[in-house]
């Protein structure tokens, strides 16, 4: 039998490049499973509420953008509308038609299909635990943070850990 060499031609190369936040990759990844679905710009299904208003998302979700044949604009839209809001969507299409355009920038949707069905239910958040008093000596050193948001964020921290009944489990240590 023979030996292999241990010489560099064996050896794993480097990976090369910068190590990538996740934020930077994320509409890399869902950008494929969005197109295949229908929509070019995932950002239609992540920003719906700003799109159209709270009022017209609670009831409606987009399910795809279908454009004619080597096309990019006159698309038609289709909409998931929960049980008797339908109807309502339905006057409503003009002012989404509008709505969506403005986002895009340009004459993307001519039409809008509704599919009346359930909609998928976003699952309840459980509710916030009572809020603690932070021990004195974290109040104090956060006292200093000037960045607001920082500070909220790091309160939280501190008071998730001085109400954790036990030390959280990060993972087995071979």
């Amino acid at each position: 039998m023979a030996k292999r060499k241990s010489g560099p031609a064996n050896e794993e190369k480097p990976r090369g490049g910068r190590a990538r936040r996740m934020g930077e990759m994320l509409p890399d990844i869902g950008g494929t499973a969005f197109r295949r679905f229908g929509f070019v710009q995932s950002s239609i299904v992540s920003r719906w509420g700003e799109i159209v208003g709270e009022r017209y998302a609670a009831v409606s979700a987009p399910e795809s953008i279908r454009f004619p044949q080597g096309k990019r604009a006159d698309g038609v839209l289709t909409l998931a509308v929960s049980g008797a809001h339908a109807p309502m969507m339905q006057h409503v299409v003009p002012v989404i038609i509008e709505r969506v355009n403005r986002f895009f920038g340009y004459a993307a949707v001519a039409r809008v299909a509704i599919r009346q069905g359930d909609m998928a239910k976003a699952a309840p958040r459980p509710e916030r635990p009572e809020l603690v008093a932070l021990p004195l000596e974290l109040g104090e050193s956060l006292r200093t943070i000037a960045d607001p948001e920082l500070k909220a964020v790091l309160e939280s921290l501190a008071r998730g850990v001085a109400t954790a009944t036990r030390p959280p489990a990060i993972g087995k240590v071979s």
